[in-house]
């Protein structure tokens, strides 16, 4: 017999679907790198940016985020796909300099009935995962238990910003 957990959190994505105009994955970026610290964006390239997720399932939780505001993979150019594997790519290292995570969970979720809670702009989710770092506290009383403060999982990845980056020019077949 298969077992259910209720998650009622995830409800106010649901019913929140078609309200909103607006997208902070726009209006974040366009504010410009001044803002950069109070948006939780960690890092910015061509055609993207890592940004902290402010409803992280843990520390680090980092989603990557094409400038391009669409809900489709097929209207990105090649260019803007490459410039996204590499910023995945950096946000692994960046994480693993910064936490030492056993493993990752990194996915794409296209539409809301596929649990994207931003469902109008693509978006890439990347959490860092340690063995026994699962907990029910979310689905059982609405409560994530997240040991860090944003504030500082934000300046502890832009400390270790310029070792990642390093690390990415320095390997063969990067640019």
């Amino acid at each position: 017999m298969i077992e259910q957990i209720w998650a009622p959190w995830r409800l106010q994505y649901i019913e929140a679907a078609g309200k909103s105009e607006q997208c902070i994955f726009c209006d974040f970026p366009a504010q410009g790198e001044a803002h950069d610290a109070d948006n939780l964006i960690v890092h910015r390239s061509s055609h993207g940016f890592l940004i902290l997720n402010a409803f992280p399932y843990s520390n680090g939780h980092l989603m990557v985020v094409p400038f391009r505001h669409t809900t489709s993979m097929e209207d990105y150019t090649d260019e803007e796909l490459l410039d996204t594997m590499k910023l995945i790519r950096l946000s692994l290292r960046l994480l693993q300099i910064a936490y030492h995570p056993e493993g990752f969970n990194t996915g794409l979720n296209i539409g809301r009935v596929a649990g994207a809670g931003i469902a109008n702009h693509l978006h890439w989710h990347i959490v860092p995962r340690w063995n026994g770092d699962t907990n029910f506290m979310t689905a059982v009383s609405g409560i994530r238990v997240i040991p860090e403060r944003l504030e500082n999982t934000y300046a502890r990845l832009r400390q270790a910003l310029p070792e990642a980056l390093k690390l990415e020019k320095s390997e063969p077949g990067t640019s």
